[in-house]
């Protein structure tokens, strides 16, 4: 991955407690991700047997819509934290495809913490939707399935989120204040050219290597 060009220098005194703790927390995205695609499989799997039960034997999955609505916010919301890290999320990079160096790191370090509030205030209004649903026992209509554990996924991936915001706004922070360091816990942009690059490699990867060789 590049960083626009920027020249970057060997750091002598890497910061190792925020190195750390990034790795740590990309444990926690990453499974967070995997229940997330997790639930979407489940959800395929029992979309198949709705049909399959629905056409040969009249038996549908008992509380399919009950269960699709309430892992909704599993799969919607798990994997925020990890699209984040890897910087999947949609950018527009009109602008900041053309600056380079500190300029760039400030406007990426001022985004970072202008969504961090933004998340910040999500998070605490889904904590209080939360709340009030287990305390009332709030439940779907069909199979009367408890709609709390669905609605507390909500704040603690959205915190998850908050907390890696949290690092990045950090990193963003080192970079504005030395640019010749090297970008660490934060997602770099590729132009149009590397991108395509990156994709090719992805697909023809073995081959392009094969070819080579010769």
């Amino acid at each position: 991955m590049t960083s626009h060009g920027t020249a970057v220098r060997p750091e002598p005194d890497r910061p190792n407690t925020y190195i750390k703790f990034d790795g740590a927390l990309a444990h926690v995205e990453n499974a967070f991700n995997l229940v997330a695609a997790s639930s979407i499989l489940i959800l395929m799997l029992m979309a198949v047997a709705q049909v399959i039960g629905r056409l040969t034997l009249n038996m549908p999955v008992p509380g399919f819509i009950d269960i699709t609505e309430q892992a909704m916010a599993v799969f919607a919301f798990c994997g925020v934290a990890y699209c984040q890290r890897v910087g999947g999320h949609i950018r527009m990079e009109m602008v900041l495809g053309k600056i380079h160096g500190r300029p760039l790191w400030i406007a990426e370090l001022f985004g970072v913490l202008l969504i961090a509030v933004v998340v910040a205030l999500l998070a605490w209004g889904s904590w209080y939707h939360f709340d009030r649903s287990f305390a009332i026992g709030d439940s779907t209509m069909d199979i009367r399935l408890p709609t709390w554990p669905s609605k507390l996924v909500v704040p603690v991936a959205l915190g998850l989120l908050f907390l890696r915001l949290l690092l990045q706004a950090y990193g963003y922070l080192r970079l504005v204040i030395d640019p010749s360091r090297a970008p660490i816990g934060v997602p770099i942009i590729h132009d149009v050219e590397e991108t395509a690059q990156h994709e090719i490699e992805e697909v023809f990867g073995d081959d392009i290597e094969a070819g080579d060789s010769k």
